[in-house]
């Protein structure tokens, strides 16, 4: 029995199939995705969503849906399912039998006497995607109708009826191209047999995506057809349909879906589903190897891509993932600080806090997951590793500067500077300006592995100049975080006062290898997160205590950002919740370790399939919410599973 997959009388309920979504990606940053139905309930869904350099590098929706219909006898059955206002139409839910995702994602339909099967994969490192059709059964002539729906549009807009489009098609080789407007790619469809192509083209209105109404967002769209494929099947015939940005070469389709099936990993266990997730993120753009922080709209980040590096390069070949990727990310490292974004169409780079810093703890676990030596390490990264440092010490940004008493003060009114990034027209929904706790642990973390890395190569002029700045550091960060009368630490401290929320930030002060905390005040700290922000998907944000907790992730942009960093889990915590037990209890803790990890593989069937989301409910029963797979929380958690192994 394939380990991902779906029954008729699951998938019959809407309730349970719309709430459930695929994802296939092309290792550029482009993908396709839609839920167990293919009944679109976000913008972000498409058969064939890919970057267009031309604008920007950003994701572009090409080809939105693809309706399937079967004739046979002078009747029609259609596949594709729509949602509008108050109904669904056509319902072509109610003939699926059967769904699986192993290799490739594929769906079952029945009707009749005809059993058809549907396959679909993204081409790796092309803008196509494939699909292909298998004719199962069938016990008289059959015609298999294809209606491609496009959009031309970027991900985060909604396509609209309108006199400028071009509803002309031009013939190719196999099918047709077709471009909705002048400044954009061509769009080639194109089948592995003959097949005719015609009918007038209209506009499909008002298909209504109800996860952007959830999300307050504008929920209609208005999709172009073109014109429609008609091929005919005999039974146990395969054709295989492709639409890409290049043209292909149609004799060529069905065996490059064969081969490209072959060549995919198998997907058989929580573990392998982990791995091959993880593989997802890591694209390759603009002659950049990248990890990409979520899909389905996120982009890449430094400070998602340094947390997730070190997960991400345990699903494969891990050297060569950490080098591809470092090398990459120092094009964005400029006078000692790494910009937020990673992007070749940045203008004017923004920096943060903690980004530059979690560039240590990146090389820490280089160095602990492959055979990378300190003076391997030095020699390579030192000078960047100075630069960050001298960066702070300098005080040349005011905004992020170390401070005479050796902690890092960091404010900015105008936006967030830490990974609570929700912002919205009056600066950070959360602001945390001053001495912020993570930025410490991470500073003082810093700072002293760069001097066990001198200390490797007897680099005696860096040895001399910080040598006694981590005394310096560990003072005044428990003089400013810890809370005598709570036993814990602050989240951040100003000049007056300390805010005593309790939040999982200050775990990383336990978790990192070199902690400013004695073993006491850690245990302390590890109680609290553990009593007050625990649950079995990862760290709540924000400690239910609080008057400000929010326990659900719903409604409106602000609703939602709001909760996302007041109560709403964030399952990345999970890598440092183990860490910080192993680092306190040893392996005593490995049991509990892993009865704990594998609360998640229920998670895989949930929202994202084979995926893990990006964050969920505080409350029971933890609801999955936000994108459905997210780089930072597959990697930790593979790191956990790693750290809880013999393999290490």
């Amino acid at each position: 029995m394939c380990y991902l997959s779906f029954k008729k009388d699951q998938l019959i309920n809407l309730e349970y199939s719309l709430d459930r979504e695929f994802l296939g990606t092309n290792r550029g940053g482009g993908y396709c995705s839609s839920t167990l139905v293919f009944c679109n309930t976000r913008k972000y869904h498409g058969l064939l969503v890919v970057p267009i350099e031309k604008f920007r590098g950003k994701n572009y929706v090409m080809l939105s849906s693809l309706d399937e219909t079967i004739l046979q006898h002078g009747r029609d059955f259609n596949f594709g399912v729509h949602k509008y206002e108050g109904t669904y139409e056509p319902r072509g839910h109610k003939y699926i039998v059967d769904i699986s995702y192993e290799k490739a994602f594929a769906i079952t339909y029945q009707v009749g006497g005809v059993v058809l099967k549907k396959e679909i994969l993204m081409v790796h490192n092309a803008p196509q995607v494939l699909i292909r059709y298998t004719l199962e059964d069938a016990h008289s002539a059959t015609l298999l109708r294809l209606n491609p729906l496009l959009a031309f549009r970027d991900i985060h807009s909604l396509s609209k009826q309108n006199p400028v489009a071009n509803t002309q098609v031009e013939v190719v080789d196999g099918g047709v191209r077709a471009k909705l407007y002048p400044e954009f790619p061509y769009l080639y469809m194109q089948l592995s047999k003959p097949a005719n192509f015609g009918g007038a083209a209209y506009w499909n209105n008002n298909i209504y995506y109800t996860k952007e109404k959830e999300r307050g967002y504008d929920f209609q769209e208005d999709l172009l057809s073109v014109g429609a494929f008609e091929v005919s099947l005999k039974k146990g015939e395969s054709i295989v349909f492709s639409a890409s940005l290049e043209e292909a070469n149609p004799k060529n389709l069905a065996k490059d879906f064969t081969k490209f099936l072959k060549e995919r990993a198998d997907r058989n266990s929580f573990e392998e589903c982990l791995q091959y997730t993880a593989s997802q993120f890591i694209i390759h753009k603009a002659g950049e190897t990248r990890i990409k922080a979520g899909y389905h709209w996120y982009d890449s980040t430094t400070r998602d891509t340094f947390i997730a590096l070190p997960g991400i390069a345990l699903s494969g070949s891990t050297a060569k993932i950490f080098e591809e990727v470092l090398q990459s990310a120092l094009k964005y490292c400029y006078n000692g600080r790494f910009a937020r974004d990673i992007s070749t169409h940045v203008v004017n780079p923004v920096f943060d806090a903690d980004t530059s810093l979690w560039f240590f703890w990146t090389l820490q676990q280089y160095e602990k997951e492959t055979t990378r030596t300190k003076k391997q390490i030095w020699k390579e990264y030192g000078e960047t590793l100075k630069a960050i440092l001298n960066t702070f010490k300098s005080r040349e940004h005011k905004t992020m500067r170390m401070d005479d008493n050796g902690l890092i003060w960091s404010d900015d009114l105008s936006r967030p500077l830490t990974w609570f990034n929700a912002e919205n027209n009056y600066g950070a929904i959360v602001p945390r300006n001053g001495y912020v706790v993570e930025v410490n642990a991470l500073w003082y973390n810093a700072v002293c592995y760069a001097l066990a890395l001198a200390e490797d190569v007897k680099d005696k002029t860096f040895l001399s100049e910080w040598g006694t700045m981590p005394e310096t550091i560990a003072e005044s960060f428990n003089q400013i975080f810890w809370i005598e009368s709570e036993k814990y630490l602050a989240d951040y401290a100003n000049r007056t006062q300390q805010n005593t929320e309790v939040r999982p930030n200050q775990l990383l002060a336990c978790a990192l290898d070199y902690s400013p905390l004695t073993e006491k005040r850690q245990r302390k700290v590890l109680a609290i997160i553990t009593q007050e922000l625990l649950t079995p998907k990862g760290l709540r944000s924000l400690s239910p205590e609080s008057p400000r907790y929010e326990g659900e992730s719903v409604g409106n942009v602000f609703v939602r950002d709001k909760a996302t960093f007041n109560g709403s889990v964030h399952p990345w915590f999970v890598g440092f919740y183990v860490e910080a037990n192993l680092k306190l209890f040893g392996d005593s803790y490995i049991p509990d370790g892993k009865a704990f990890l594998e609360n998640f593989e229920e998670e895989i069937n949930t929202h994202g399939v084979g995926l893990i989301s990006a964050i969920y409910d505080g409350n029971p029963p933890f609801h999955p919410r936000g994108c459905i797979s997210n780089a930072k929380n597959v990697a930790e958690i593979l790191r956990a599973q790693w750290l809880l192994s013999d393999k290490k």
